[in-house]
């Protein structure tokens, strides 16, 4: 992999993780395209997806500090109701215990602390599956035709005003289910996830939040994972470089692709992104059967 080869993959990394498109489906089919080899399976992908980690922080980072901040107070608090407990179990007391979610920021902790369970077993399970859905067209083809549907979806479904203190852990529970499946190359992420939140009532504004934060833990969870298997693997201060390059490309343009995303759910124009990837999609499907047919 060159250098402008890692600019570019970067550049797609920032542009289609945010913008409902499929950052992964834009990937793979750059790779197949352009016959690009990272030499590390997946891994450069992973790396990606910490840059634009990096675009979220800067953009939503007073909801973040808050949310560390509460997610610390709670344990705190937690601490308090286990010795609360025992005082009252052993020693006969009868002192009232904390009260764990207390506010909205600490239910949006919660929340995404139970989105991410069903993301990080689907992720985990499926590693190898999406990894090998990455290496032909018809997969990313397909799925780019599904985010396709549920972009058109999004922008027809009625307004919602559910905010943190009115979301159910089941919500929550069935968001991190769509997150797990837009591991899928082609299923758009943020596509899927801000359509979960509509479809639950979300308020836009909060959807959008919610569907950038909630990926957090997914992604940094994934490097981790993936960071581990750095001392099975040759990695030269060429592609090192490289590496970091893209990483960069993905954190300042996936920057600018959140503040649009903010403004194209509020005003509801996910349909110009739908008819892209259905077009995109019939494209990579076509491709799959003209090789398949060797023509």
């Amino acid at each position: 992999m060159s250098l402008l080869e890692a600019i570019i993959m970067g550049i797609i990394q920032g542009v289609t993780e945010f913008l409902p498109v499929s950052s992964s489906g834009h990937l793979a089919l750059f790779k197949l395209l352009f016959d690009v080899e990272t030499d590390t399976g997946i891994l450069f992908d992973v790396l990606l997806h910490l840059g634009t980690l990096i675009a979220i922080f800067l953009v939503f980072y007073r909801d973040i500090f808050r949310m560390i901040a509460e997610a610390f107070a709670m344990l705190g608090d937690f601490f308090r109701d286990v010795r609360i407990f025992a005082g009252n179990v052993f020693l006969r007391r009868d002192e009232p215990y904390y009260r764990l979610v207390n506010n909205s920021y600490r239910k949006f902790v919660m929340l995404v602390i139970v989105s991410t369970i069903p993301t990080g077993i689907i992720g985990y399970k499926a590693a190898d599956v999406i990894e090998a859905a990455s290496e032909n067209l018809l997969v990313p083809g397909i799925c780019l035709i599904l985010t396709a549907v549920l972009l058109f979806l999004s922008d027809r479904v009625a307004d919602g005003g559910r905010t943190p203190k009115h979301v159910s852990y089941s919500n929550a529970f069935v968001i991190g289910i769509c997150q797990g499946y837009a591991t899928l190359p082609g299923l758009s992420r943020s596509g899927t996830t801000i359509t979960a939140c509509l479809l639950s009532g979300f308020n836009r504004k909060f959807a959008v939040k919610y569907s950038f934060i909630m990926s957090i833990p997914a992604v940094l969870g994934a490097v981790v994972l993936k960071l581990t298997d750095l001392t099975k693997l040759t990695v030269t201060a060429p592609e090192v470089g490289c590496y970091l390059a893209g990483v960069l490309c993905a954190a300042v343009v996936g920057y600018i692709c959140i503040r649009t995303m903010l403004v194209v759910v509020r005003r509801k124009k996910f349909t110009v992104f739908a008819v892209y990837c259905l077009l995109v999609g019939l494209v990579s499907i076509g491709g799959y059967i003209y090789n398949s047919m060797g023509i």
